[in-house]
């Protein structure tokens, strides 16, 4: 254990018995002798000066320690080898000042382990949701068909295709969890390869087109890229994260309105991909929620219109994997931008 000794508080008690006790014998001997050994006075009264230093340090060390230490267990925030981390101190306000660090930072601790808490109920009530719908469709979907209605050829065919669409979505769910546990882990292997973000970006619009016409909502770039862009990162996980963000573009923004893409410098060393809706908008207090697992602004309009409740989390994880950034801006009424940066390729 470090100990920090002081010295102050068993100097001045040592010092003060030493006085007393120079006076009372300087008293008794003038009663009784009429006379006084200087001498022998002061060889007795620093004799005395360091019995009571020796006596009183060695006390309030170990003092102040047992204290602490049934302070620790009676709290029990913490094990009692904490005090091998943390130096003590026999002077008292050193100690105070120490202890309520301690304290504070304990309480800081335990905050953090409810926050925890609350968000691991969350996130098992929201998975156990999550996967309890599509599995319950299925069951009934099956019950009916072994009920009879397997005879009918009709009937059998369309419950065996919606059965089929919630297995869909129960297994991307499973791979969606099962991505952003990798990516958290760091087992899902990052390639830094160089590429055209412009022409990614253009694959994405192509591949989006017909969920775009169905809203009447028109993809289109900020301004006329003439020459390529090139940025490093890992191209597939890169087109993930622009299809999640330019698909909820289409889904929540407003029908026969805009998405517009923008991409500009941001630094000497990045770039900054924007995507902009004309849609909702999402109101400020839900923003720094919006990327953990199955966060919904609006659970029942987000169910209508599908996904895994994970898109947005797994994008988070993707750029952070980079080592780039995510941000969010948006504005009720009047929509959303959804940025994030990407390392330029020299």
């Amino acid at each position: 254990m470090k100990l920090k000794k002081t010295y102050k508080f068993s100097f001045k008690s040592s010092l003060y018995i030493t006085l007393l006790f120079f006076v009372v014998f300087l008293g008794v001997s003038f009663f009784i002798a009429h006379e006084f050994n200087v001498f022998y006075g002061i060889i007795t009264a620093l004799f005395i000066f360091l019995i009571s230093f020796v006596i009183i340090q060695y006390r309030v060390e170990h003092f102040i320690y047992k204290r602490i230490k049934n302070i620790y267990e009676d709290v029990a925030i913490s094990k009692v080898e904490t005090l091998n981390q943390i130096s003590i101190t026999s002077d008292m306000d050193t100690l105070s000042e120490k202890l309520k660090k301690f304290a504070a930072d304990k309480h800081l601790e335990i905050e953090m382990l409810q926050i925890r808490e609350e968000y691991r109920r969350e996130f098992l009530g929201n998975v156990s949701h999550e996967l309890k719908t599509p599995l319950f469709t299925v069951q009934g979907y099956l019950l009916t068909l072994t009920d009879g209605a397997i005879k009918d050829a009709t009937i059998r065919d369309k419950y065996l295709s919606r059965a089929n669409k919630s297995v869909e979505r129960l297994i991307n769910i499973v791979e969606d969890l099962d991505m952003i546990t990798q990516l958290e882990s760091g087992s899902l292997n990052i390639l830094h390869e160089k590429f055209n973000i412009i022409s990614l970006i253009q694959n994405v619009f192509d591949l989006l087109e017909l969920k775009a016409k169905k809203r009447n909502i028109n993809l289109r770039f900020d301004k006329v890229f003439d020459t390529p862009i090139l940025v490093k990162g890992d191209m597939k996980r890169i087109e993930q994260v622009l299809i999640n963000l330019i698909e909820n573009s289409i889904k929540y923004g407003k029908q026969k309105s805009t998405s517009i893409i923008g991409v500009e410098s941001y630094s000497n060393s990045q770039f900054i991909i924007r995507i902009t809706d004309e849609g909702e908008g999402i109101k400020s207090q839900y923003l720094s929620r919006l990327f953990e697992r199955f966060y919904r602004v609006d659970p029942s309009r987000s169910r209508e219109q599908g996904g895994s409740g994970l898109g947005l989390s797994i994008v988070k994880h993707i750029i952070e994997a980079h080592d780039q950034k995510i941000f969010v801006e948006s504005e009720v009424g009047k929509g959303s931008t959804f940025s994030f940066t990407l390392e330029k390729f020299k």
